[in-house]
């Protein structure tokens, strides 16, 4: 009966929502001043089919289940791709993505098979002081076996109020028994910085994430960490960072920015527009930058490199963005559910529209199938230079990361690299290796007697390949290798670094900074000589 009253209340709060959103965006609704009666039809209609629905349909319904994944997602579903509702527990994990931080033990899982898998414990949390490593097997959390269970399940268990104890059984390869941990819960930060090293001499490197309510904060402390302003290039590596908060969008750009330079502006049919602007700049810092990206990056991520790209302060190197330039306002509703609504379009500095078209694809396509858009617009950076618009940033160095060929696809589908325990036990390379309890130091090399495992390992998962297949993929292999232990022994961020130092896009980028230093320069000319009044050389 609660849930049928909930969904009742609901009801009326989606029909509501609707005709409001019908008035704002819908293609079908008739805009005439007969309004108030439009939606007392549309309400009677639709609660007159619920009814039907939940005397007559085969099975009992769940009605708060019609409503959350049902009604309220098909009727944004025909506005535009992003707007969205949350239900208490997507509420739950967006808040927790835009703090920045949880509690629990600080790891990540996914599932295999019908297990749930650690595939990392964070960096300094309870799970990684515990000794909880990549590849464990979560068998049980305080005594309920976890078989079967989602990972979402398995997460849930895990987390808990800060200063509690949980007990957690794991399967690891080379134990004859589980092993036992006992785990006091923490606030783990969600970090946006993943790793910031100094990739090459004088060259440093941050990865970003994500843009979460301490992206500023943190951002700030790793270019502090490899002592920024005596770097003859920086690296900022936005690959896969699906966006986040605008306001630390804004933030992350003022660093790199002069004072008053404008960041992003949006406006939309019923907002007015807003333009945000460099309020500290960056202090006369003038290190050169080179921004990487993908078809990943998207939304906030798009907002700090096209306000770069537009404003000549680095070179943007990588793939075709994603073209997310939808504003989305997040509301809270009841019954802790939320709803994220587009209200505005993003523009860059130079007036660029990032949004991609999305009226003429499926949302699958959309999503996950996107092609390269044709721009729609040019514009012109502070220097001069042409930069394309309608759908992304192009970037100005366009490197495309290598597909892995059919062999490295075999190994990667077999998952012979990761360590996780198979059915019966059979594991991958790496928890083979690792369960002779090695010792591992920062000074491994993959030698000729770990290849020699390697190649007995494939035999084991029988897997076919030839001694050309080993020697045409051997810099790959090792890599892999090497990675997968690094992540183990000493965690993800030095597994990072492992994988960076031979890929494609970083090497360019690297390869790349003085080209950004000239472009950086040229422009700091060009706006001088422009504010003197001066023509230009």
């Amino acid at each position: 009966m609660k849930a049928e009253r909930r969904g009742a209340l609901l009801v009326l709060g989606v029909l509501a929502l609707s005709a409001l959103l019908g008035g704002i965006y819908g293609p079908t609704v008739r805009a005439t001043v007969a309004g108030t009666t439009d939606l007392q039809d549309s309400i009677k209609s639709f609660t007159k089919i619920l009814s039907v629905v939940q005397q007559e349909y085969a099975l009992p319904v769940d009605t708060d289940h019609a409503i959350y994944d049902g009604a309220i997602p098909g009727m944004l579903r025909v506005l535009d791709p992003h707007s969205t509702f949350f239900d208490p527990r997507q509420y739950a994990l967006l808040r927790e993505d835009q703090r920045g931080k949880y509690y629990g033990v600080g790891m990540n899982v996914g599932p295999q098979e019908n297990h749930t898998v650690v595939l990392a414990p964070m960096p300094g949390s309870p799970a990684a002081k515990a000794g909880i490593r990549p590849g464990d097997i979560i068998q049980s959390v305080d005594g309920k076996s976890c078989y079967g269970l989602t990972t979402a399940e398995v997460a849930d268990l895990l987390k808990g109020p800060k200063g509690t104890v949980v007990h957690v059984n794991m399967v690891r390869e080379g134990y004859a028994q589980p092993l036992t941990f006992t785990i006091t819960r923490d606030e783990i930060p969600k970090h946006s910085v993943d790793v910031a090293f100094t990739v090459r001499p004088g060259i440093g490197y941050v990865r970003l994430s994500a843009f979460n309510e301490e992206t500023d904060s943190e951002l700030a402390a790793a270019l502090k960490q490899l002592e920024f302003t005596n770097l003859d290039g920086l690296i900022l590596d936005l690959r896969g960072n699906p966006g986040g908060l605008l306001n630390e969008a804004v933030s992350v750009s003022d660093m790199f920015l002069d004072k008053n330079q404008l960041i992003v502006s949006h406006h939309g049919r019923a907002s007015q527009e807003r333009r945000y602007y460099a309020v500290r700049g960056n202090r006369g810092v003038q290190v050169p930058l080179v921004v990487l990206v993908n078809g990943g990056s998207a939304s906030a991520s798009e907002i700090v490199t096209g306000a770069v790209q537009d404003h000549d302060r680095g070179l943007v190197v990588g793939e075709q963005t994603f073209g997310k330039g939808l504003v989305q306002t997040v509301s809270p509703l009841s019954e802790n559910t939320g709803l994220a609504l587009t209200t505005a379009r993003y523009y860059t500095p130079s007036g660029r529209l990032i949004q991609r078209d999305y009226k003429d694809v499926s949302l699958y396509d959309y999503l996950y199938n996107h092609k390269n858009p044709q721009p729609t617009e040019v514009k012109l950076t502070d220097g001069g230079r042409q930069v394309y618009g309608g759908g992304g940033i192009t970037p100005d160095v366009v490197v495309n990361q290598p597909k892995p060929n059919d062999f490295q696809q075999l190994l990667l589908r077999r998952d012979i690299f990761f360590p996780y325990l198979g059915q019966g036990g059979v594991g991958s390379f790496t928890t083979y290796f690792l369960g002779a309890k090695p010792e591992i130091t920062k000074n491994f090399v993959v030698t000729d007697s770990v290849l020699a495992l390697f190649r007995r390992d494939l035999d084991k998962e029988k897997i076919s390949y030839t001694d050309a297949d080993i020697e045409q993929n051997l810099d790959w292999i090792k890599r892999e290798i090497k990675k997968e232990v690094f992540m183990s022994a000493f965690g993800l961020p030095a597994g990072f670094e492992v994988d960076l130092q031979d890929d494609p896009q970083v090497i360019r980028a690297i390869e790349s900074i003085p080209q950004a230093r000239a472009l950086y320069q040229n422009v700091r000319k060009v706006m001088a000589q422009r504010n003197l009044g001066q023509p230009l050389q």
